[in-house]
């Protein structure tokens, strides 16, 4: 399971986040997803626990918590389903 955090201050960074996840186990991987044309954050990240049952502990624990400012967004993520957001036309082999 990979864990969605939202409403995050710009601000945060990677090891922020580590840090804050830490707190329930061991931290996997950590993503902070930019925007494509301006570098900038988007506002939300994925972490990924070694623990399912960690996973579940820090979502409990830190949903609509106030954290550097703003009152973060934490549950499971869904996988993207198909829709996709701009930029080019179908999904089909580039040459």
């Amino acid at each position: 399971m990979t864990i969605y955090v939202g409403n995050l201050s710009f601000d945060a960074e990677v090891e922020d986040l580590q840090q804050l996840f830490a707190g329930y186990g061991e931290v996997r991987k950590c993503t902070l997803p930019l925007d494509r044309e301006t570098g900038r954050k988007r506002g939300f990240a994925f972490v990924e626990m070694a623990n399912a049952s960690d996973e579940t502990k820090a979502i409990d624990d830190l949903q609509n918590v106030e954290w550097m400012g703003r009152n973060i967004r934490v549950n499971a993520a869904e996988p993207r389903t198909g829709g996709g957001g701009g930029g080019g036309g179908g999904g089909g082999s580039r040459w």
